[in-house]
């Protein structure tokens, strides 16, 4: 049996999702207020949820000068301070991909702003995720943080150290494998798949990191010539279309709410273009009217229709049929 034919969806692109006290946060943040982030920070005390959050907060208070505003009445606040270093490393990337002639002195001073972090607040993880964020920066692992030997003979040296860190602060932490696997990509591409081969069978059922390798599928995806890779109609091929099944296996173990938009917006891709119409829906129905821009912008004909792609996906997943795959 389907599940009752949904009203037409007016998607929602709130980069908080299901968390409604950071919605809120968000929201203020954006119109200049900043009391609501300083006592959601200080009352998160799970070092899971703290890290989503300052993440999210960051790259709404990058935009800014809240954080300005903030520090004339509180500079000694440790959320403060730790959402700076989260601006400070966001300023920093983007000034790189841009390649802007401050990008060099602006790793620099986000480099040790997550040191003087790591050293203020020992049991945060963020500090740690924030220079895995930056180690992206450096290409041939110059630094010797980033040519650390990993326990698997599979892996290549890397910043195995700086994840090591964030998980004994957060086992299973979900941004530090993220970034791990975008460091892969960015830096020496065939290693991502490796890594994903190693973390995903040591996660706990009901874990996000079970849809790491749904990531992993849209970024081959997106590297294969367009044409090769819609009329191989990858899902319906191995590995992708195991790795579907799995993460569908290990969310329907996991708590209601408890995986990010993002990840299900992936799930319900990765099952949509599997044709697993029935799965696809559920996922869907767990979405309710949120969604995440990726993938579907990522592997869509083009980024301008990326919502159609999403509507179409929901539509004929519901309905289950599958007309187009992607």
């Amino acid at each position: 049996m389907h599940p009752a034919r949904p009203i037409r969806l007016v998607p929602v692109y709130h980069p908080a999702g299901f968390d409604g006290a950071l919605r809120t946060a968000v929201d203020d943040l954006r119109t200049g207020r900043w009391l609501s982030t300083q006592r959601l920070l200080a009352t998160t005390a799970q070092a899971g949820r703290r890290t989503s959050r300052t993440q999210v907060l960051a790259l709404v208070a990058a935009r800014s000068t809240v954080l300005t505003d903030w520090a004339h009445e509180e500079p000694d606040d440790p959320g403060l301070a730790i959402l700076r270093t989260r601006v400070m490393v966001e300023h920093a990337l983007a000034a790189a991909e841009a390649g802007s002639l401050k990008a060099g002195a602006l790793e620099q001073a986000a480099r040790e702003s997550c040191w003087a972090a790591s050293n203020v607040l020992p049991p945060d993880p963020v500090p740690w995720v924030c220079l895995l964020a930056l180690a992206v920066l450096d290409r041939p692992r110059a630094r010797p943080e980033h040519q650390q030997r990993s326990s698997d003979p599979m892996l290549p040296p890397g910043p195995w150290g700086l994840l090591d860190e964030a998980q004994r602060r957060d086992p299973g932490n979900r941004e530090a494998h993220h970034r791990m696997l975008r460091y892969w990509q960015q830096v020496y591409r065939p290693a991502a798949a490796d890594f994903v081969n190693v973390v995903v069978p040591r996660v706990p059922a009901g874990s996000p990191l079970a849809a790491l390798p749904l990531y992993l599928s849209v970024e081959q995806y997106r590297n294969e010539p367009r044409r090769n890779a819609v009329v191989l109609r990858q899902w319906l091929r191995e590995p992708h279309f195991s790795r579907a099944l799995r993460a569908y296996e290990s969310w329907s173990a996991s708590e209601p709410g408890s995986w990010p938009v993002a990840d299900l917006s992936y799930l319900a891709h990765a099952l949509w273009a599997s044709a697993r119409m029935d799965t696809a829906a559920e996922v869907f129905t767990a979405l309710g009217q949120f969604a995440s821009r990726a993938p579907w912008s990522l592997v869509a004909d083009s980024p301008e229709k990326a919502e159609d792609l999403l509507l179409t996906a929901r539509q004929q997943s519901f309905a289950g049929r599958a007309t187009a795959l992607a």
